[in-house]
């Protein structure tokens, strides 16, 4: 992997010389040669769980994807077209690319260097970049992308479907499909062009530009999401979808992709979205992006629904509380994103929050009876219920496991228990708008609801229901 800083002596330059000219299967000759100083971004930002997820060094401002797939022979060409700028001087940087050809690397339209390292795609450019200094990357590559199977079992990158394709990327599949920057704390916008074979629908993030058929009736389907993005939430999904366009009564774009086999079980609860969303919006404050929709898939070709930006991705028809769940992802880990995966529970809690909120306003259970329920018999759904605090997974594979979720939402009721209902959407909407579009942590979310509640008293709820071990005494 690419060194942090550190200087070179002159009898090892000439070692590491050849080892930066050397190359493995996938990579090409660094022609860069040595320098005294090798100063190089970090290859991983640190994360608790995911310490080798994105790159230090600089920052991600827009990717431009231009990607052609053919689903016979899982086949996939790109050229990435990274700008980003660099937050110290460099000599060299990594982006994470997991498997793949590279073909090409330029930097400011010359040449680059570059050599692989397991997810690591390592770059040196012709010239070393100044700190402060914005600079574009494009990377040319192509094969057969990757399934990856996370920590906990589940699957994510590329995963085929029975007529194409759908990326999914919670944590770290985006880097099956595109080079980049991929931890959550690095933000961008995108445009992602996919040319597909014919009869075939390429769906992505954001609002469709253009979609253009060649002679050969292969179609290029253009994407552009203008709001910033973390990659984990970034998709492209192929396929024969049935596809409705629509707004909301305040214009909002909504699009619909899905599959043919789903439409008829999923019309009912996919026509109550427009009302999802202004109840969320209600709730939560204004919208935070220019457009939205849904994919829906088959459940055979994935088995869990996905924030994805702007339109969520369903395993099959969801039911209204599912859809409320991902629309509520919008706001909280969409636009308001978490600095590491240690802060999932920031998405999870808050959204499955809005589950209970849901259906206490639609006459069900109220969320105090949620929550005593929960309580008392919580164990009983859910064996591992108190097994780890929310704010505290004790390891990757139980980042998205039950206390993130349920207890995390717990977490979010004690609040709202604690400081009445009018201070508490004070908080939640104060929370989406003072980090819209941006990263935050726990310790900036408890600092935020302390000063948002001055005369209350939050000890007890960090310590035993955030951070304390096993089932906390009853409130």
């Amino acid at each position: 992997m690419s060194p942090s800083v550190r200087l070179v002596p002159a009898m090892a330059a000439a070692a590491l010389l050849l080892a930066l000219t050397a190359c493995d299967d996938e990579g090409a000759p660094d022609t860069s040669g040595a320098r005294a100083r090798d100063v190089s971004g970090a290859p991983g930002v640190g994360d608790p769980y995911f310490p080798q997820a994105g790159n230090g060094g600089y920052d991600v401002s827009h990717y431009g994807l231009t990607l052609a797939y053919t689903p016979d022979g899982n086949r996939l060409t790109g050229t990435a077209v990274v700008t980003a700028r660099a937050t110290e001087d460099l000599a060299a940087f990594d982006l994470d690319l997991a498997g793949m050809k590279v073909e090409e690397v330029t930097v400011g339209g010359a040449t680059a260097g570059f050599r692989r390292d397991g997810q690591e795609l390592i770059v040196r450019p012709p010239g070393a970049l100044s700190d402060g200094e914005t600079f574009e990357v494009r990377v040319r590559y192509s094969g057969s992308p990757r399934t990856i199977t996370d920590p906990d079992g589940s699957k994510e990158g590329w995963l085929r479907t029975a007529d194409g394709a759908l990326a999914l990327g919670e944590p770290t599949g985006s880097m099956a499909w595109f080079p980049g920057n991929h931890h959550p704390s690095d933000k961008a916008s995108y445009d992602i062009a996919v040319t597909v074979p014919k009869g075939l629908t390429a769906v992505s993030n954001g609002e469709l530009r253009s979609a253009t058929t060649a002679d050969d009736g292969r179609t290029t389907f253009t994407w552009h999401t203008a709001e910033p993005m973390a990659s984990y939430v970034a998709t492209v999904a192929i396929g024969r979808y049935t596809v409705t366009r629509s707004a909301t009564e305040g214009g909002l774009p909504v699009y619909v992709a899905v599959d043919p086999s789903q439409v008829t079980a999923s019309r009912k609860v996919l026509a109550r979205l427009p009302e999802v969303m202004e109840w969320a919006e209600y709730n939560f404050g204004p919208y935070p992006f220019s457009s939205a929709g849904a994919i829906v898939d088959r459940p055979e070709d994935v088995d869990y629904a996905l924030e994805t930006q702007n339109r969520p991705v369903y395993p099959g028809a969801p039911d209204v509380e599912t859809l409320v769940h991902e629309t509520a992802h919008q706001w909280f880990g969409d636009s308001v994103t978490p600095k590491s995966w240690q802060d999932m529970w920031l998405n999870e809690g808050l959204a499955t929050y809005a589950e209970w909120l849901w259906t206490e306003d639609e006459g069900g259970a109220t969320a105090e009876e949620t929550f005593t329920d929960l309580y008392d018999h919580g164990e009983d759904a859910y064996e591992d219920l108190w097994a780890f605090p929310p704010a505290k997974p004790t390891s990757a594979a139980h980042v998205s496991d039950t206390p993130v979720y349920q207890r995390g939402a717990m977490v979010i009721h004690r609040i709202r228990r604690t400081v009445g209902d009018d201070t508490f959407y004070d908080i939640v909407q104060g929370w989406a708008a003072a980090h819209r579009h941006g990263s935050a942590d726990t310790d900036d979310f408890t600092a935020f609801v302390e000063k948002q509640a001055p005369d209350e008293d939050f000890d007890e709820i960090w310590a035993d229901w955030l951070y304390g071990e096993g089932k906390p005494a009853r409130p």
